[in-house]
């Protein structure tokens, strides 16, 4: 039950009013995560955390991770407004904790945080729009949120290259506060949606089962790949056991639950399953390429923070262009099943093409392929979100966003994981190798190692700095390889999608909070008609 005595009215003038909320929340994350990752090779030098920086995206996505199904389901139950202000809030103080880290494992405890609200960011804005807009209009909706990332991807890498060339990197942070505290006000201002209370009691043992599934299923990851721990190590299969117990749990939980957190009915429907393993197999590959792609730019070309980051420019600008133009193709045609496919094959085509990177690459054909790679996500990603929430009832549009998206994250995050240990273990093996080389003992090269970043990097003779370069592209370029197969398993599944019709009704309409449309456009003219009168006849007397 709603807390509103009457249906809200969603005029076209109250949904543009609610997106623009929703484009204010979006841009403080997606602005983010272009300045921290243009940063980032700055931040793990100076912290001294090389060794240790696939921990900095781990700890953000795992948290994002675990709090995706959380947000999805309690929007369901108990409204979206107030858990988009409180993602808000949490992004925006954690921020200011992140500038305010002293030490590198302090730094990546407040990215964590900052995860939990990053994640509230993302699921409720992909919610909220299915909640207003019909999924055979919500094409057109794509083109303003295109431009949100489209502005973060130019604005991002100039802000970061600006405050590590020329200010600390601690601005990377202090930037969100301004930015935070103004997308509050706006969803505070324009973000009208209903709020309920729950009608069932709330599954906190689903929470807290998958919340250990989801910890056990990272750690254990990580520590296989790490070289200190490794695979053979009794604390990484102890995470492995705990994986297995926690899904068992969870699994059982699920099912006696009164209201689950992630239905098991969900699994039953083959629409959601195929959309949402298109979405796993991209995750592994897609955000492992994107997290290590400006610091080979950084390292290995030699260009700086600025310039690495304006080089992901091509990438953005590929994904906007067929994000928009599949997103109106979609709305004009009600068709969706051939841009996954079409996407897959692109993003495969790129992946390849990036094996071959090495220091010598030219500038502009690594930006080539950065094109096409992001041309090939923007067919697939905003799309696979738009056919699970199209293939569910009303009722369940935020368990299903966010079941969606947290299974492409646990790609990401396992991607991220077991590819980025491959690429930093190579990668320190390579440093030590020519810093000892270079004359320097054991110890002073595993430090040089551990602290290197593109300041220093600039102030080493000529022989050390080229062996650093070449150290940075022998590790990361080969492990593209790996990523390929998943790409494959993405184009597999998108062949099998099955089309079905888009449905003409708002997720707020269907369930009966809203009234939309023709309906909704005549309800409002007859209530300012109403109250027109009233104020002459009082202003009168």
């Amino acid at each position: 039950m709603t807390t509103l005595d009457a249906p809200l009215l969603l005029t076209k003038r109250r949904i543009w009013i609610i997106f623009s909320a929703l484009i204010a929340g979006m841009l403080l994350a997606s602005l983010d995560q272009t300045i921290v990752s243009t940063a980032m090779p700055t931040i793990v030098g100076q912290l001294g955390g090389v060794d240790h920086q696939v921990w900095i995206t781990t700890a953000y996505i795992l948290a994002t991770t675990i709090v995706m199904p959380i947000y999805g389901k309690f929007g369901d139950v108990l409204g979206r407004r107030r858990l988009f202000l409180a993602a808000i809030a949490i992004f925006t103080l954690a921020s200011l904790a992140c500038a305010f880290a002293g030490d590198f494992w302090t730094f990546v405890a407040f990215r964590a945080v900052q995860g939990l609200g990053g994640g509230g960011l993302m699921i409720l804005s992909q919610a909220i729009i299915a909640d207003i807009v019909p999924a055979n209009e919500r094409g057109k909706y794509l083109g303003p949120l295109g431009g949100i990332f489209g502005l973060s991807a130019v604005a991002g890498p100039l802000l970061g290259g600006l405050f590590v060339d020329h200010l600390t990197w601690q601005w990377a942070f202090y930037i969100n506060i301004p930015v935070g505290i103004a997308a509050f006000v706006i969803a505070l201002v324009a973000l009208k949606l209903p709020n309920k209370r729950a009608e069932k009691r709330i599954d906190w043992l689903g929470v807290l089962f998958l919340s250990a599934a989801t910890t056990c299923l990272i750690l254990f990851t990580d520590f296989g790949g790490d070289s200190d721990i490794g695979w053979a190590s009794l604390a990484t299969w102890g995470w492995g056991a705990g994986l297995v117990v926690a899904i068992a749990l969870f699994v059982i939980t699920e099912a006696r639950a009164e209201d689950p957190v992630m239905p098991l009915s969900m699994f039953r429907n083959p629409i959601f399953v195929n959309a949402t393993a298109i979405g796993l197999a991209l995750g592994i590959g897609m955000f492992a390429a994107i997290g290590f792609v400006p610091t080979f730019l950084q390292m290995s070309s030699g260009t700086s923070a600025a310039a690495s980051g304006l080089l992901m420019l091509p990438m953005m600008a590929g994904l906007m262009g067929t994000s928009i133009v599949s997103g109106i193709l979609i709305t004009r045609t009600g068709k969706y099943k051939i841009y996954p496919i079409m996407g897959a094959v692109l993003t495969g085509i790129a992946m390849v093409c990036m094996t071959t990177l090495e220091a010598a690459t030219p500038i502009w054909l690594i930006c080539v392929y950065l094109f096409v790679f992001g041309a090939g996500l923007g067919l697939i990603m905003q799309v696979v979100v738009l056919v699970v929430q199209n293939a569910v009832p009303a009722a369940d549009i935020g368990t299903a966003t966010s079941a969606n998206n947290y299974f492409r994250e646990v790609g990401a995050a396992l991607g991220t994981a077991v590819f980025g240990t491959l690429f930093t273990s190579r990668l320190t093996e390579n440093l030590t190798r020519v810093f000892t080389e270079a004359g320097a003992s054991a110890s002073d090269a595993a430090s040089a190692s551990s602290s290197i970043d593109p300041s220093t990097l600039d102030q080493l003779p000529e022989a050390v700095r080229t062996g650093v370069v070449d150290a940075y592209a022998d590790a990361l370029a080969p492990v593209f390889w790996y990523l390929v197969p998943f790409i494959v398993i993405a184009l597999v599944l998108a062949l099998f999608l099955r089309q079905i019709p888009l449905s003409d009704v708002a997720g707020l309409v269907a369930r009966g909070e809203a009234i939309g449309g023709e309906e909704a456009e005549l309800l409002e003219a007859a209530q300012r008609t109403a109250t027109t009168p009233d104020r002459g006849v009082r202003d009168h007397t």
